[in-house]
């Protein structure tokens, strides 16, 4: 007997064939398969294939990598956003070339291969909504491979007191013989967590210098994925703070900040 369960789904299975386009290019023979799946930027997620024998190949097309680095999610430099990536991939038996989804079946599976293909796009775009917490984590994994790639050593979630009695968090400390350097982490930097550093900073110089007998360097490294508004990197100069970049990191001036 049928219910009406069986009738809405019914509804949906037509509602996906409907709103499925297909469009072939006679030139490369790829198929281009529009579905009605919603993806990064609010546009209909595609995904191609090609047939050759018995065997289909089907790609992204390299959009989901792009849309991703596009939102300033990358994989290459974090070892937890890596392996995330990566289980991904496993599970649903994709590899990437070139930044490119693909994946491979025989013609009898292509239904489940093409369901699976879609799951992992899905997926993979869910990283961006990573918590704000997640993604500053991950940030400061990319710190951590960048001091170790440089030889540098650091302390991670280094903590002082300052002259008001308070005791102030940063997100890592390296200490030289005549110098000490206090660094923040801004995957995203707004007038809150700027002005929560820069007080911070301010209420500890003095007593840092006082304990360690150093010159105390307040130094923050920002992602500049992301277009910046210069007046918190003003703000920084202002109060004769370092900064770095993070596409600039391996300049040789950003790695002098680091130095003794």
């Amino acid at each position: 007997m049928k219910t009406w369960v069986d009738t809405l789904i019914t509804e949906y299975y037509k509602f996906l064939q409907d709103k499925t386009e297909i469009i072939t290019d006679t030139g490369t023979d790829w198929v281009s398969i529009s579905t009605p799946f919603i993806g990064a930027f609010n546009d209909c997620i595609e995904i191609y294939v090609k047939k050759s024998g018995d065997i289909i190949f089907l790609s992204d097309d390299g959009v989901t990598l792009k849309n991703l680095n596009l939102q300033g999610v990358h994989f290459n430099n974090s070892p937890k956003r890596k392996e995330m990536f990566d289980r991904i991939l496993l599970t649903y038996g994709l590899e990437v070339i070139d930044n490119e989804l693909i994946a491979k079946t025989h013609i009898s599976n292509f239904v489940q291969k093409k369901h699976n293909f879609l799951m992992a796009i899905f997926e993979i775009n869910d990283m961006y909504m990573l918590s704000g917490e997640s993604v500053m984590s991950m940030f400061n994994d990319d710190i951590k491979l960048f001091f170790n790639k440089n030889n540098l050593i650091y302390t991670t979630g280094f903590q002082s007191k300052g002259k008001t009695g308070l005791e102030f968090n940063f997100d890592f400390q390296i200490a030289h013989a005549n110098k000490e350097i206090i660094i923040e982490a801004f995957n995203s930097i707004d007038r809150a967590n700027m002005t929560k550093f820069l007080f911070s900073l301010d209420d500890v110089i003095s007593i840092r210098e006082q304990i360690s007998g150093k010159d105390l360097v307040g130094l923050a490294i920002v992602n500049d994925v992301k277009k910046i508004n210069p007046d918190y990197i003003n703000a920084l100069k202002s109060r004769n703070v370092e900064y770095i970049l993070w596409t600039e990191r391996d300049n040789p001036e950003n790695l002098q900040k680091l130095a003794a």
